[in-house]
């Protein structure tokens, strides 16, 4: 394995040297290089590379050998954070340490080798569909037509109908969807035909948090000064995205929104980074309700490998074990 695609060489190298490697890794997996781009935040920093394949983006991401997994704070809650747990505490009529209550909800401690990537920098849907108007299996549905015609003339900017068909306004007219149920292993086997992987558990706790050792990459506490998917009214500007929507270290848009959980490869169907929006649901506040969302959190295996297309979604990568 090339050394130079490891985190503490790559990261040394000028930037001319990264190019050149990068427009190598481009013709090798059939990709237009789209140059280089320093993404730096939460205190760790990464010049890459963009690329993109059929129609979607991928960033470079060196390996490297980092601790994961989380048992103790690394500086301590803030007082936010702090205020927010003691409520809820008293509104359950309990008495807990907050660090023992998250560690309850945190993968063990471990080193893991994490080897060199490209990875899609946004999540994507699984089960729906992009269709036209007169696709018969809409057609079909004139239940679903008449639906459809209504929203035209509404105020509305979509419109789903449960795990069956979507419609969205959008600048150039309306987008429709069919929902497609599949399973996880069809997930696998698209992917694998396509040249392409899931990250593993491991593999996604470092896309997410780089090694950090604090509770979330920013620190140990939720920081209240961002703006916070399910907590913020965002109509003044929608197009804005939150905060933990942005790229991260690495160019990623990742575990931003508690409600999208992230397939990750293993033996049966294993999500990371959100849990559903359950303890949003359940009203949790904002700290637990991000909790999941942290590079630590254990990954989630679910009951059975049928996929939710309203709460699941992936995140394609190719991993370079031969490249030399």
């Amino acid at each position: 394995m090339n050394k130079r695609l490891f985190r503490t060489q790559f990261n040394q190298m000028e930037n001319i040297e990264k190019q050149v490697l990068m427009e190598s890794l481009a013709a090798r997996y059939d990709m237009t290089f789209l140059g280089l781009h320093t993404f730096d935040r939460w205190g760790q920093s990464c010049t890459t590379d963009i690329f993109k394949k059929d129609g979607r983006e991928f960033v470079f991401v060196p390996g490297d050998t980092v601790t994961l997994g989380w048992e103790q704070f690394a500086v301590g809650l803030n007082q936010e954070s702090r205020e927010e747990l003691e409520y809820l505490f008293r509104e359950w009529e309990m008495e807990r340490d907050p660090e023992e209550m998250i560690r309850e909800s945190m993968a063990p401690v471990r080193q893991a080798a994490i080897g060199p990537m490209l990875v899609g920098r946004e999540l994507e849907e699984i089960n729906w569909e992009p269709v036209k108007m007169d696709d018969p299996r809409l057609t079909v549905h004139p239940d679903w037509l008449k639906e459809f015609r209504d929203f035209a003339w509404s105020d509305s900017s979509s419109l789903t109908l449960h795990q069956s068909a979507r419609i969205e306004r959008t600048e150039k007219g309306f987008q429709i969807c069919i929902y497609n149920h599949t399973d996880y292993d069809a997930l696998l086997a698209m992917l694998e035909n396509r040249g392409f992987s899931l990250p593993t558990a491991d593999e996604w706790a470092y896309l997410c948090g780089g090694g950090c050792r604090t509770l979330f990459p920013w620190g140990d506490g939720l920081d209240y000064s961002m703006r916070l998917h399910w907590f913020e009214n965002m109509d003044e500007d929608e197009n804005r995205p939150y905060d933990m929507e942005e790229p991260n270290f690495f160019g990623l848009s990742i575990a931003y929104d508690p409600y999208m959980r992230e397939v990750v490869q293993a033996d049966r169907l294993t999500t990371c980074g959100g849990d559903g929006g359950c303890n949003i649901c359940g009203g949790l506040g904002p700290f637990l309700g991000f909790l999941p969302c942290s590079p630590h959190c254990k990954p989630e295996v679910q009951e059975d490998n049928e996929l939710n297309g309203d709460y699941d979604f992936y995140r394609p990568i190719i991993r370079l074990e031969n490249y030399d």
